[in-house]
């Protein structure tokens, strides 16, 4: 080795670590330093596999959410319709106690809850981003009558006072479906929500998406792939959606626990899933007629979803901050 190459490989600064790391590989490096991002992608995933291991649980447990045992066991329920023992019924046989009332098993009818509220979440979730993102990515790319015509309808969505629609037009809905003097099936109260809270929830991330491909259109690599007669198909997928990982992502994360303070919320007034029917919203609804003689069946639904939510949230944070690390908290 002469001198010359020897003082070039000494003074030559070594490649930094980064330099040989994907941008994924890095936002999980930064997202594994932040420890209450990690902490709550804990807490949501101990959620989701509890809501999937529901059955499994109920049946190592020895009861289900369905059965009234405050009617077929004597002694549980007093005359007053109230547990007998104190702390809602709470016992080495009932874990979280009875529901005053009917009596059912609290912690199988919370399993079945968690379960049902995050599945029902989960489902919108995913129709939201898929559709806010072909929406927002074809609004943003072609421009002209269609991006005109897409933005009043998001406009006006997002105008529109969606709570109260949903409050005042799922039972016309389902009446379009069901007879007055029949049940409504859960299938059908399921999808009502579904689709509801589907239209209604798109607009934000296809307005967002549209904003960033109006930006991404005019770049190089884009005008790049034009002049080399990239198919429009080919640029969305090849060139557009690759930048919009991250902001997808994020929306993603955000939607959820609003989807299910939402499905919640539906069903706390009336609206969604009925008593019968395990569920977050049907609990807390059916603990604010009672929590003032016995506040237990309140505290556990009601502890639950705000930690959940809460989880979702701060994953949301560390999540864009991970994949963003310019922005602050």
């Amino acid at each position: 080795m002469t001198e010359e190459s020897a003082e070039k490989s000494i003074t030559s600064p070594a490649p930094s670590a980064n330099e040989s790391k994907s941008p994924g590989q890095l936002a999980w490096r930064r997202f594994k330093r932040d420890r209450t991002g990690v902490i709550a992608a804990c807490i949501v995933i101990f959620f989701f596999v509890v809501a999937l291991c529901a059955p499994l649980i109920a049946k190592l447990y020895g009861k289900d959410p369905y059965t009234t045992y405050g009617f077929s066991t004597p002694g549980l329920l007093g005359d007053n319709g109230f547990p007998v023992k104190p702390n809602g019924g709470i016992d080495s046989e009932f874990w979280f106690g009875v529901e005053p009332g009917l009596g059912r098993d609290v912690f199988t009818f919370l399993l079945y809850g968690i379960r049902n509220s995050l599945l029902i979440a989960t489902a919108i979730t995913v129709l939201v981003v898929i559709i806010g993102v072909v929406i927002g990515v074809t609004a943003g790319y072609v421009g002209g009558k269609t991006d005109w015509f897409i933005g009043r309808v998001i406009d006006i969505l997002l105008a529109f006072p969606s709570q109260l629609f949903f409050v005042a037009f799922t039972p016309v809905v389902i009446a379009l479906f069901v007879a007055p003097d029949e049940n409504t099936p859960v299938w059908l109260t399921v999808a009502c929500l579904i689709g509801l809270l589907t239209i209604f929830g798109w607009a934000s991330i296809a307005r967002l998406l549209r904003g960033q491909v109006l930006a991404l259109r005019e770049r190089e690599f884009v005008e790049a792939a034009k002049v080399t007669g990239a198919s429009p198909a080919r640029i969305i997928f090849k060139e557009l959606l690759p930048n919009l990982w991250t902001p997808i992502l994020i929306q993603a994360t955000l939607n959820l626990p609003m989807m299910v303070t939402t499905e919640a919320g539906l069903a706390f007034l009336g609206v969604g899933l009925d008593e019968s029917t395990p569920d977050w919203g049907v609990m807390i609804g059916r603990a604010a007629q009672i929590y003032q003689d016995d506040i237990t069946f309140l505290l556990f639904p009601g502890v639950s979803m705000v930690i959940f939510v809460l989880a979702f949230n701060l994953l949301g944070d560390s999540v864009r901050d991970a994949l963003d690390p310019k922005t602050k908290r």
